[in-house]
């Protein structure tokens, strides 16, 4: 069994680039250690440690639409919603290697697993 090491994602709003077009879907990978420790020797972080958010994504956010590339400017001009969504994302495949919650039902008190749905979809 392979490990998953990349996940798609649809952000809520999306992208909107200089021509107006809009990109909502995507893929992020899993992040190594190099991704974590590389942007805390880029000066807008050591300057503002907030950046770190901005590097980060940039880089492992591996597709958006039909960009030819999501750099840190992208990454900065994405809508706050967006910018969230992908935050949580990386969290939750970075932390679990995985896109699954544990949940308990609320009626019974079953504990199961749900894949959570990258969407963005409410």
């Amino acid at each position: 069994m392979s490990m998953q090491t990349e996940f798609p994602f649809t952000l809520p709003r999306g992208y909107v680039d200089a021509e107006g077009n809009v990109h909502r879907e995507g893929v992020m990978r899993l992040a190594t250690a190099n991704d974590e420790i590389a942007p805390m020797k880029d000066p807008r972080v050591q300057s503002n440690p907030g950046y770190l958010a901005v590097i980060l994504l940039s880089r492992v956010v591996r597709r958006l639409g039909d960009l030819p590339q999501v750099n840190p400017r992208v990454v900065e001009e994405l809508f706050a919603a967006d910018f969230a969504h992908l935050e949580d994302l990386y969290r939750r495949i970075n932390a679990n290697g995985h896109n699954r919650l544990h949940v308990v039902c609320p009626g019974c008190e079953k504990k199961f697993e749900v894949e959570v749905d990258a969407s963005g979809e409410q």
